[in-house]
């Protein structure tokens, strides 16, 4: 969920029945803005904050990639 204004572009945003903004994801349920090339978000510099909260590789981060996967 989008809590803070970091400048995500607005099509990679979602806005679900109760009006919270969200990163769009893909039919398969990987985020929008992730590169499918190298695996690096194409938003970087205006990432979301839960975003920036996780660092790239540590426990929760991969805790997190196992989930989706």
């Amino acid at each position: 969920m989008l809590i803070t204004d970091t400048g995500v572009p607005e099509h990679f945003i979602e806005v679900d029945e109760w009006g919270c903004w969200h990163m769009a994801r893909l039919e398969d349920g990987w985020c929008a803005a992730l590169n499918r090339d190298n695996m690096k978000c194409s938003i970087y510099e205006n990432r979301p904050w839960v975003c920036r909260e996780f660092e790239m590789g540590d426990y929760a981060c991969l805790i997190e990639r196992a989930d989706c996967l």
